[in-house]
């Protein structure tokens, strides 16, 4: 069995505000790779929830954060219609998307 890591290393000013992350994936070729946010989710069946690390640095212009979460809305209703199959709630889901990038005055 093959192993493998991605790993985010975070630079903290003295309130442990991020200031600086980089993010490394050895078997995408990405090592030190600058980025301003990140947000990890990973399901926990025990207890049935997900779990969410979001991180961004002080530095990350807001304009650049909504386009950060509308194309992740974007890719959540494309993972959605992947894992279910359900091309409508999918369909629906991508339009809320764009119904956010609308109210969130997002300039595409």
């Amino acid at each position: 069995m093959k192993k493998t890591q991605i790993t985010i290393d975070i630079e903290l000013d003295d309130n442990h505000v991020p200031e600086k992350m980089t993010w490394n994936a050895q078997d995408g070729g990405i090592e030190k790779e600058d980025t301003k946010a990140t947000m990890i989710s990973v399901w926990d069946d025990k207890k049935m929830e997900a779990l969410r690390i979001d991180l961004w640095t002080k530095d990350m212009p807001v304009d650049q954060m909504k386009m950060f979460l509308h194309q992740i809305l974007i890719s959540l209703s494309s993972t959605y219609q992947r894992a279910t199959g359900e091309e409508d709630v999918a369909a629906w889901m991508e339009e809320m998307a764009e119904e956010f990038a609308q109210k969130a005055a997002i300039r595409m």
